[in-house]
């Protein structure tokens, strides 16, 4: 279909509704025979910034893995190291010294060279600049230096040995641009967007569309389509309607119902695939900074382990999960998900606590928390226990697993209330404390050292608002970061192995965390459109949210398909009336709005 046509048609329904779309300035809408191939992909997730030293969140750290090129890259066949700027590498002086060559010609997508430069800035401006390590600042606490002795030779020196390759998930920017900037920390970098991988960022409006074209300079050579465009929909349930009619090539993070749904269509391909996610109900364990200032409102039983395994308990996770994901999934153990088999860890039956109320009740009368004449138990200070859940009112899913939990926490004395909010809300207080329990989960990279770092004491904020913080719930414990900076030099990997099974084991017991499972991550896409959409792992694995950019690399427009069609609305990112856009009604502007995700969407 042509632009000219596809235009017509949705301008013929605006008008059949007496609403105008405003396309004056829409980005994208190109002429009839300006033909592009534009893979357009849903989302209806946070978006913080794109600013790559800043952004935790799912969906814009996994747009700048397209944008640049690490160091080294996470491959498409089980995410362990592969080539990305750097051919080869080397640890040597006992882990203390990391050597990386880079691929000598490659150019930024300005056509600037790219150079040891590059990579030795991003990393030392990390170092010496707190407000640039927001995102990944665990990664560089271990380097003492970085040197570009020649423009294609980078060595890293490291305070202490370090097992974990460093080259892995930091994104690498062009020093050309970023030291340019007076308030590097606080640059959008959502246009005109210079970058070293396959797509470069064009164009952002909030709510509406990411805009990204294919960059001809990317290493491996220029993708085999013209650009890809995120489109933001105010529920799932309206983009799998976008699937269907076709406005849209891939939804991901379907619901089961939905997944279910799409089975069978023509043109349309579903896929169930093993990801690098954990679920979880996060605990306030008592929310501190560094220096051990308490902040936040959580309620103080929560410091208790004791309260926290007796939550844990009380919740039938098999049936939990049996319920939500209806079996596309795996039950976890711990926050590394069993994606990754050498790390994760796969603990005896013994050291598991399974669902028993019976003996959770028995745990909390031993600690003293006395059964009051309601059913609610009290506290050390005889106040009956209340404990909040916060869920997001526009999610369904937390809204079900709520109405299991609260009854079964009830079972054991403890009252629960649902604190429905918003997920800007949500992220605001997730990160400053104020919460007592809330559904979370994170995506892991290849290596656990990153996860494992924000679990430290290291990792707490020194602000009382949360706002420099990298922790992941709020906890930490001596053993834990002893075991930590152990397993950081172990350069022999069963060791190392070891030491970090042993790290899950005391989470496990501490308990500031309940993990329920690793869910399947449910997908669709256009057969008809796109193929060589590779996955992550290459056997079983996922298209949406990889460590990577193999999928959208790899996609490939069918012939004689309409995937070769109009530029316009696909890059524009505004597909008529079921996304959100830019419409004019009785001559006003109006936006139409989605609740963003809270840390449930946390890279």
């Amino acid at each position: 279909m042509s632009t000219t046509r596809t235009l017509a048609k949705v301008m013929g329904v605006a008008a059949a509704s007496g609403t105008t779309l405003a396309l004056a300035g829409a980005p994208g809408i190109a002429a009839a025979d300006d033909q592009a191939t534009v893979l357009k992909q849903a989302y209806s997730a946070t978006v913080d910034t794109f600013n790559p030293f800043i952004s935790i969140y799912l969906t814009p750290t996994g747009i700048n893995r397209l944008v640049y090129e690490n160091l080294v890259q996470y491959s498409a066949k089980d995410s362990s190291p592969t080539q990305g700027l750097a051919t080869d590498w080397k640890a040597s002086d006992g882990g203390r010294t990391w050597t990386f060559h880079i691929r000598k010609g490659m150019k930024w997508s300005d056509g600037e060279p790219i150079t040891a430069a590059d990579p030795q800035w991003t990393y030392s401006t990390m170092m010496n600049n707190p407000n640039m390590a927001v995102a990944n600042g665990s990664l560089v606490t271990n380097f003492e230096s970085v040197e570009a002795p020649d423009k294609y030779t980078l060595v890293i020196h490291m305070k202490k040995p370090q097992a974990s390759n460093p080259g892995l998930e930091i994104p690498v920017v062009p020093k050309h641009v970023w030291s340019k900037l007076d308030k590097p920390a606080k640059y959008d970098n959502d246009k005109d967007v210079v970058g070293s991988g396959p797509f470069v960022i064009t164009s952002y409006k909030p709510e509406q569309s990411v805009v990204l074209e294919a960059n001809p300079n990317f290493w491996k050579g220029a993708p085999k389509i013209d650009g890809v465009t995120y489109v933001s929909y105010k529920t799932m349930d309206a983009a799998v309607q976008g699937l269907r009619s076709g406005e849209i090539d891939v939804v991901g993070d379907l619901t089961v119902p939905q997944f279910q749904a799409l089975k069978g269509q023509d043109g349309i391909t579903v896929n169930s695939g093993a990801q690098r996610r954990f679920s979880a109900l996060g605990l306030n364990p008592g929310a501190r900074t560094e220096d051990g200032t308490p902040i936040g409102n959580g309620n103080p039983v929560l410091e208790d382990p004791v309260v926290r395994r007796a939550i844990r308990q009380a919740i039938n996770i098999p049936e939990l999960m049996d319920k939500v994901l209806q079996g596309h999934g795996t039950l976890a153990t711990s926050f590394i998900p069993a994606v990754y088999p050498d790390w994760h860890w796969d603990p005896d039956e013994s050291e598991l606590a399974s669902y028993d109320p019976e003996a959770a009740n028995q745990a909390l009368d031993e600690a003293g928390y006395e059964m009051g004449k309601n059913g609610i138990r009290l506290d050390k200070k005889g106040n009956p226990i209340t404990l909040d859940l916060m869920i997001l009112g526009d999610d369904p899913t937390e809204k079900q697993e709520a109405d299991f939990i609260v009854p079964w926490l009830k079972e054991i004395g403890l009252k629960v209330k649902m604190d429905v909010t918003d997920g800007d809300a949500a992220a605001v207080r997730s990160q400053s404390g104020k919460y007592d329990m809330y559904f979370t989960g994170w995506s892991l990279g290849s290596d656990p050292d990153y996860q494992l770092g924000i679990n430290t004491c290291d990792a707490l904020p020194s602000k009382k608002n949360g706002s420099d913080s990298t922790t992941m719930d709020y906890w930490c414990n001596k053993e834990f970061d002893q075991l930590y900076a152990k397993q950081h030099a172990e350069l022999d990997p069963e060791r190392r192995q070891a030491i970090v099974q042993q790290m899950q084991a005391i989470h496990y017991k501490s308990a500031p965390s309940i993990d329920f499972w690793y869910p399947d991550r449910l997908e669709a896409y256009r057969s008809d459109r796109f193929t060589n959409l590779t996955k992550q792992p290459t056997k079983g694995g996922i298209i949406t949210a990889q460590s990577g950019y193999w999928a959208m690399y790899g996609a490939t427009p069918v012939k004689d398909s309409t995937a070769t069609n109009e530029a316009g609305l696909g890059a524009g990112g505004w597909t008529g009336i079921g996304v959100a856009a830019v419409l004019v009604i009785g001559g006003g502007a109006f936006l139409a709005s989605r609740r963003k995700k809270t840390a449930d969407e946390r890279e």
